[in-house]
């Protein structure tokens, strides 16, 4: 039995980047950042930890001046999954994208190399956020993209804040609330406790099976599925089997997709799915006559 092999060893440790930096805001305070390295094998961790085991307690939006959006999650997100470079998490009301790795723009590799390099995230920093009289009044991750723009925020637990959204009273913060923050900070920004997983958990394989309305939607993804699952367990595979969004190539399903080489198989049936998992996960040889893009005869 063979699985997706893996290129770079999951190191448990973070190495501090040591950089702090100070932002001046026009009320006299201001807002303290500190780095931390943006590898996959670090922000990866880092945010499906507060997505799949801390959602209740994390905010996510933008801000920039003259506008600040910020959405709660009110249950665990249905789906935290790492799609060609994008961390996507979908929620029962809405879902977001956030770029880890540089997007290749699906199968055909269409994004321009400037463009992906843009895309990515180039910065990353803890922050707490001052008032002038030098009392720290807000927590958070902020992110900032190729082009030194500042991309999502998320927001962390607030101890001058109560379940209400009302602010308490000023000498009374319920000081529980920054332990999620100390406890990040010490794994992420310090190196001084170990990232909570063996391995990173955003590069677990998959093999997925498209169910966009925009695939063929005459065809019926849920029989590829079934076989896909049933394959794999026979097979004793440690791969998830799950079914998601466009998988960018419309009109050719449905379509299979495996994440370990980035491979999209078209026309898929419940037989082909089951030599998917047999000849290409478990034997490591694609099924060259169903693959997208199409490879010629001088390839094959």
């Amino acid at each position: 039995m063979t699985t997706p092999s893996k290129t770079n060893a999951f190191s448990r440790r973070v190495v501090p980047l040591k950089r702090c930096a100070q932002d001046p805001l026009p009320n006299g305070g201001w807002i303290e950042y500190e780095d931390f390295p943006v590898e996959i094998d670090v922000t990866a961790p880092l945010l499906h930890s507060l997505f799949q085991d801390h959602w209740q307690e994390v905010g996510v939006g933008h801000m920039v001046d003259g506008s600040v959006l910020e959405l709660e999650l009110n249950q665990p997100p249905k789906i935290v999954r790492l799609y060609d470079g994008y961390l996507t998490v979908v929620t029962e009301g809405w879902h977001l994208h956030l770029c880890l790795e540089e997007s290749l723009g699906g199968p055909t590799c269409q994004t321009p190399p400037e463009l992906r390099q843009k895309r990515l995230i180039t910065r990353a920093a803890f922050y707490r956020r001052f008032n002038p009289k030098g009392q720290a009044r807000s927590w958070g991750i902020q992110f900032w993209n190729g082009a030194g723009d500042r991309m999502m925020n998320l927001f962390l637990p607030n101890p001058f804040v109560g379940d209400q959204e009302d602010l308490l009273p000023e000498h009374k913060p319920n000081l529980d609330k920054l332990k999620l923050y100390e406890t990040l900070r010490q794994i992420y920004v310090l190196g001084e406790q170990e990232i909570p997983y063996t391995e990173n958990p955003l590069k677990r394989p998959f093999i997925s099976v498209c169910r966009s309305s925009r695939c063929n939607p005459s065809q019926n993804w849920q029989p590829i599925y079934e076989a896909l699952q049933s394959a794999v367990e026979q097979a004793d595979l440690n791969i998830d089997v799950i079914s998601s969004g466009c998988l960018e190539v419309c009109k050719m399903g449905p379509v299979v997709f495996s994440s370990g080489d980035r491979t999209w198989y078209t026309r898929v049936t419940p037989e082909l799915a089951a030599r998917i998992v047999q000849e290409h996960l478990v034997e490591g040889e694609p099924i060259t006559s169903h693959l997208y893009p199409p490879v010629s005869r001088s390839q094959s």
